[in-house]
């Protein structure tokens, strides 16, 4: 969108909330009007409340313009209300000597809606244009009732009043309209820059995750091995991460949608080929808990689990100095959490080095990447503990409770 779309764009967008405001106001006037009928047929016998049908039809009228703001229906919603306000000043002139004039309450509060009749404009001199005619019309229209029935004739100083505000409004907004105008396109560009130092972040983090969980975790897998040539598995492995390395699909977020049904199936999650990987190390995994839960998670956060957890398995394989690992799957309609358990030397995180970026970047990073958080408990020579926490997608959720039933 060109800036002058976008600033025509914020022109109907104002006009559209400035219209609608003016007319819940000029709703309000209009049932005034009508309370004060009941107030003044208290004082009567005669049947003044007939006089609420032409407000009665001044309301529909406007009820129209509100729904469709054209210059037809604003010109349309004029005669109808003139001509129930003739009506209307009429009946209550007639009936009612002592309040025969043309500023009686019930007679300005049905000028104000006139007054307000703003809608068919997209610039503020168009507005004012419609609420001069709106103040003229009703102007007319009490003068001709109070010649008719020799009323008094008297300046309407809330009718007055109201087309006063609403003038000063429509020029106040006509004068600070060009400074806003200039304001919008920084907002703009000040959007979009945030928007792209995200997604820079976000990239920035998978490139970091990705190049530790590959390169290094090769390296020291190749390292490991024992005689002159990689066990088939591992050379594997190590052949299809190349690829994902070599091409750009790692760079574009995952579809976040799929068959819940079918991810119900751990086997074709990410944390079971995390797993996997990590049993081609040689470590043992043992594998406990609600595995089901695991199809609770869209693409993007199953990608991370299995990801990180791959991590934790990694960091048991070279650093525990133990055989064997746990990972126990816990699932809760709010979130699913998996934990990671080994029996092995242990560490204290704070004293972890620097550029040790395996807990850093594969695992905390990229979980809180997509909403979640990690925790870590471990102490020298007893073991550690992983527990990664991502929120369950809602939709997911329900389609695989759904399933259920």
């Amino acid at each position: 969108m060109s800036q002058g779309q976008s600033q025509e764009s914020g022109r109907i967008m104002a006009n559209h909330a400035f219209s609608r405001f003016s007319h819940v106001i000029a709703y309000v006037c209009l049932v005034g009007a009508m309370f004060d009928l009941l107030g003044y047929q208290s004082e009567t016998t005669a049947p003044i409340l007939l006089a609420v049908l032409p407000i009665i039809a001044a309301t529909v009228a406007l009820y129209v313009l509100d729904r469709r703001r054209t210059t037809f229906f604003s010109l349309l919603y004029l005669v109808i209300g003139g001509v129930s306000l003739l009506l209307l000043s009429v009946a209550l002139m007639s009936t009612l000597p002592e309040v025969a004039a043309t500023n009686a309450p019930p007679l300005s509060l049905v000028k104000i809606a006139l007054i307000l009749v703003t809608g068919s404009g997209v610039v503020p001199s168009a507005n004012m244009c419609w609420s001069a005619a709106g103040f003229g019309v009703g102007v007319v229209a009490t003068l001709i009732a109070a010649w008719a029935t020799m009323s008094q004739v008297r300046l309407d100083f809330a009718a007055i009043g109201a087309e006063l505000c609403l003038l000063a409004v429509l020029v106040t907004g006509a004068i600070t309209r060009a400074a806003r105008m200039r304001v919008r396109p920084e907002l703009a560009r000040a959007v979009i820059d945030d928007e792209v130092s995200e997604v820079r972040y976000r990239v920035e983090v998978r490139a970091a995750a990705l190049m530790h969980d590959m390169v290094l975790n090769h390296l020291a897998a190749v390292a490991n091995s024992e005689g002159d040539r990689l066990r088939p598995e591992l050379a594997r492995q190590i052949a299809n991460d190349l690829q994902i390395l070599i091409g750009e699909e790692w760079l574009s977020d995952p579809a976040p949608e799929f068959d819940a049904r079918a991810n119900q199936d751990w086997h074709v999650s990410a944390l079971h080929a995390a797993v996997e990987e990590a049993r081609a190390l040689s470590l043992v995994v043992d594998v406990t808990g609600d595995l089901t839960a695991i199809g609770q998670l869209n693409a993007e956060r199953d990608l991370a689990v299995g990801l990180a957890v791959k991590q934790c398995l990694v960091n048991v394989v070279k650093h525990a100095q133990v055989e064997r690992a746990e990972v126990v799957v816990i699932g809760s309609p709010a979130e699913v959490s998996i934990m990671v358990i080994d029996a092995g030397r242990g560490f204290t995180e704070e004293l972890v080095a620097a550029d040790r970026l395996g807990l850093k970047q594969s695992v905390r990073r990229r979980i809180e990447s997509v909403g979640g958080d990690v925790r870590v408990w471990s102490t020298p020579g007893r073991g550690t503990t992983v527990m990664i926490r991502v929120p369950a997608t809602s939709e997911v959720a329900n389609a695989v409770g759904t399933s259920h039933e």
